[in-house]
């Protein structure tokens, strides 16, 4: 149970500074007290890798004290619903339409209160299809945050597993990248399909074969994954001075 008061701290100080955004909602806690992933509905195919999503959330209950609905929650992006949730998924295979105005502007929003979205190539691409589309779209939502790389001492490689990279489905790029707002990573963003190595079918079997590095790597991938979400709920508490002994002690 240790993990749940970060989750609760953290939907609470988001709901307290987004309520005159969401009039009327200011008491819709219960299931939202639990991780519960939601995910970008976009013009594109957003909608690929709905069981790994769900996967992930399984994983992270199994593996940690977060509370959790192994859903995937689609939701729209000019929707005030997305403030609902810390962590939305924003994934897909190939192009997508721009975004409104009003989807650009409410994501920004969200960013800005402390929301955060993990862009996710399912396609692989490196300046092509999703990729091309996402960094288009981003640039229009914070256009003064480029994406950056992620160095391997971010506190996302260790918010719950010692990590050092971020290996998904596949390997095409061996680091995250971010957008940056303060010292806080609102967006981060990878081309290995990270939910494609996540994702099972409906008898259990993994959906997708991983590459180059087979079943170890989709380890890894799940570990990373779980480290995001964590992220997500708990933002850079792990940075605090006094984990750094144990941190070191653990990396020796």
């Amino acid at each position: 149970m240790s993990a749940r008061p970060f989750t609760r701290r953290n939907l609470l100080l988001g709901t307290a500074a987004l309520l005159p955004l969401l009039p009327g909602r200011a008491s819709a806690f219960g299931e939202k007290s639990r991780f519960i992933p939601a995910v970008v509905k976009h013009g594109g195919r957003w909608d690929a890798r709905l069981n790994g999503l769900r996967r992930i959330a399984w994983e992270l209950q199994r593996r940690t004290s977060v509370e959790v609905l192994p859903e995937a929650r689609p939701c729209l992006l000019e929707s005030s619903e997305i403030f609902e949730y810390p962590f939305l998924y924003f994934g897909g295979e190939g192009e997508f339409p721009p975004l409104s105005n009003a989807e650009v502007e409410n994501l920004r929003r969200y960013l800005t209160f402390g929301g955060f979205v993990l862009a996710d190539a399912n396609d692989g691409s490196d300046g092509d299809g999703f990729d091309a589309s996402f960094r288009r779209e981003i640039s229009r939502v914070l256009p003064q945050s480029p994406l950056t790389m992620v160095p391997s001492t971010h506190v996302v490689f260790k918010t719950f597993f010692l990590l050092d990279a971020a290996p998904g489905r596949l390997l095409n790029k061996p680091n995250l990248l971010a957008c940056m707002l303060g010292k806080r990573a609102a967006v981060m963003y990878s081309q290995n399909d990270l939910a494609g190595a996540w994702a099972r079918t409906e008898s259990g079997d993994y959906e997708f074969d991983v590459s180059p590095g087979g079943e170890p790597q989709r380890e890894l991938a799940i570990r990373i994954g779980i480290n995001l979400c964590m992220y997500a709920l708990c933002l850079d508490y792990k940075d605090d001075a006094v984990h750094l002994p144990i941190i070191l002690n653990k990396r020796r």
